[in-house]
């Protein structure tokens, strides 16, 4: 190629580099000191996500984190998946982080912006780790703000600051369309019913960047699973009923997926709002065993070829990890985040040779020691070593 055609073929990039260097500058600026360059080619939303993955060697399943981006990185140690520079040492694990990083925490675009590079670190070694919606993040999409907190909110009016910092840098680029450079708060009211003053700019933040379509809805949410087989398990945020394996798992999360990117007005109340769906169904994770409709899920997994088990956050453990119904329902939400019940982190790992067990930092049972429970608790509640009676194992962070 000649001289001044490589000069050509360079200078008409750069506005394209120029722009993929902005935004990682803001990615930086925002995510705590993560170095995180985007990708210059857009994802096609056309393309299925994928919903049935080969059971692993090794699968970590970790809870609800809710904005608390200590405990996030403590239930990653917690696991071996992390070393002290916070960087993927988990080889060719699978993990499985089952939603609800928004709300109730300050650190919420930190956790994101963590789990893309642990999931670009991952992949690079054979791992893999899979983020799913929760209730949470649905709610945001949807602009259901209830359980934001005031540090969540500041932090988002921190990332819009550098945002629109990044797209005034981008105008300047000669050669970049200004189409592509669009107002982040275009058609958002300025003001918002029984919302204080002093919050109106954080609303119109948070709606800007997490609305259908919204900045950071199509680059991390749309991004998210709704429903997983992984090996003989299925995860979930809440829970799945009949009717939702019916319609078709592949077929739930392309609509959820499509509707977070914008490209779908709606979704149906059946697959995300309301009780009975899937990212707030509890029939399976009260607390109360005998309250848990194991006839059902029994059914449910049946018509779900190789399941044996469901695993689902949501509903807070407050006395750790653990199964009913046979092991068929295992609920791994402990309330680790400060904004919940400030649970000590705990997650799942199902092991290939080891079998299902529990690594926590409960001190109680340091050094292998048992603690008082027995192989069966009053309420038929158990954990996860159905065959020596319950074992819990502690990993110190």
């Amino acid at each position: 190629m000649p001289m001044e055609s490589q000069s050509n073929l360079t200078c008409q990039n750069l506005p394209t580099l120029f722009s993929s260097f902005i935004d990682t500058f803001v990615d930086f600026s925002v995510s705590g000191g993560i170095f995180l360059p985007q990708k210059i080619t857009s994802s096609n939303n056309n393309e299925p996500l994928q919903t049935i993955f080969p059971s692993p060697t090794r699968l970590i399943a970790i809870g609800d984190v809710h904005g608390d981006f200590q405990k996030s990185k403590q239930a990653f140690k917690l696991a071996g998946l992390i070393d002290e520079h916070d960087k993927w040492c988990g080889g060719s694990t699978t993990v499985v982080q089952i939603g609800d990083v928004l709300d109730r925490g300050g650190d919420e675009l930190k956790i994101l912006y963590f789990l893309e590079k642990l999931k670009r670190e991952a992949l690079k070694v054979n791992g893999n780790l899979i983020t799913m919606n929760g209730n949470h993040e649905i709610m945001n999409v949807d602009g259901d703000f209830r359980y934001v907190t005031k540090e969540g909110i500041q932090e988002f009016k921190d990332w819009a600051f550098w945002y629109c910092v990044g797209n005034d840098m981008k105008k300047l680029c000669l050669g970049l369309e200004k189409d592509c450079v669009k107002d982040l708060f275009e058609g958002i009211p300025f003001e918002f019913r029984g919302v204080k003053p002093e919050f109106f700019d954080g609303i119109r933040t948070r709606i800007a960047a997490l609305r259908p379509k919204g900045p950071i809805s199509e680059r991390f949410l749309s991004k998210n699973q709704t429903v997983v087989v992984v090996g003989d398990s299925v995860f979930v945020h809440g829970g799945l009923l009949t009717k939702h394996v019916d319609y078709g798992l592949e077929k739930v999360n392309e609509e959820v997926r499509d509707w977070i990117c914008g490209v779908k007005r709606r979704v149906s109340r059946d697959l995300v709002r309301g009780s009975n769906s899937i990212v707030w169904l509890r029939k399976f994770s009260n607390e109360l065993a005998k309250d848990c409709d194991c006839s059902t899920l029994e059914h449910v997994l049946a018509t779900i070829p190789g399941a044996k088990r469901m695993i689902m956050g949501h509903t807070i453990q407050e006395s750790g990890i653990n199964g009913i119904c046979d092991n068929k329902a295992i609920r791994i939400d402990v309330g680790m985040s400060k904004g919940c019940t400030n649970g000590l982190p705990e997650v799942l790992e199902i092991d290939k040779d080891k079998g299902l067990r529990i690594l926590t930092s409960n001190p109680l049972y340091k050094n292998g020691k048992e603690g008082s429970f027995d192989a069966k608790r009053s309420d038929d509640r158990v954990l996860l070593h159905p065959e020596q009676g319950p074992k819990q194992v502690e990993v110190k962070t």
